[in-house]
């Protein structure tokens, strides 16, 4: 629901926020309402982004650019500044709190930590007629710049940035009724296994599947611009199944 306020000339303003919601257990249903996270200031400006991904067939004698195919929409983002200032002795809570109150939001939840995958609080922006996507937040970046004489910060500058989850599971094979199998995925800044398995598979722990299928031995290290293989999630499990077998038929009959 909408919070509205009044500024000091009577006008009613309504507050844009974010909303924290506990995880879904599967694409596009998020679980309860948590908390909000109000903006002291309304923002100023708001940066939303929404990108396709393409992968170019590589032609070692082509005179221009490959063709390129088709891979789907990469997901959605949305980057926002947020003002707290506490110079006038505002009623509520410090500049430091709601700072923290950001932070914790890259945290699992509670509810969560006692599942077999914790996650963070979905989130969700909120403002007017604006109503984003659900998604997460990605980072957070506070730039504390007043301070008063006792060392208390007085006034932050946070940068926010969320990025969607998965509105829907991937599309159905027609013959099968399985995952459409083999999508590739284009590594972009800032991307992790964890957060490419979540979006395909709905779960972040099977970042360890897909590095064994491409290979990665660290993937805390993700090359921009890399193609990573995202087979089915059922192929994936079936193979992997298979390769733990020969492993242990290899180590019991040498």
């Amino acid at each position: 629901m909408p919070e509205t306020k009044t500024d000091i000339y009577g006008a009613t303003l309504t507050v844009a926020r974010i909303e924290l919601l506990e995880p879904g257990k599967e694409p596009g249903k998020p679980g309860e309402h948590l908390a909000w996270i109000d903006f002291q200031l309304n923002p100023k400006e708001l940066t939303m982004t929404k990108t396709a991904s393409w992968q170019p067939e590589k032609q070692k004698k082509a005179s221009s650019a490959p063709p390129a195919s088709y891979q789907g929409p990469e997901a959605q983002k949305l980057s926002v500044e947020m003002f707290f200032d506490d110079t006038q002795g505002q009623k509520g809570d410090s500049v430091v709190a709601r700072v923290e109150r950001l932070f914790s939001a890259c945290a699992p939840t509670k509810k969560s930590r006692r599942g077999k995958y914790p996650s963070p609080p979905w989130v969700r922006f909120k403002w007017g007629v604006l109503e984003g996507f659900v998604g997460y937040i990605k980072s957070v970046s506070a730039k504390y710049t007043l301070f008063s004489l006792d060392g208390t910060p007085l006034r932050a500058v946070c940068t926010v940035a969320l990025e969607e989850i998965a509105a829907e599971p991937g599309k159905q094979n027609p013959t099968s009724g399985g995952l459409q199998p083999r999508r590739v995925h284009t590594v972009t800044e800032g991307d992790t296994l964890a957060a490419i398995a979540y979006r395909e598979y709905g779960n972040p722990g099977m970042w360890r599947e897909v590095a064994e299928v491409n290979g990665i031995d660290d993937p805390m290290r993700l090359a921009r611009g890399r193609s990573v293989l995202l087979p089915a999630a059922g192929e994936l499990t079936e193979s992997l199944m298979r390769a733990a077998v020969r492993a242990e038929v290899a180590r019991v009959i040498p």
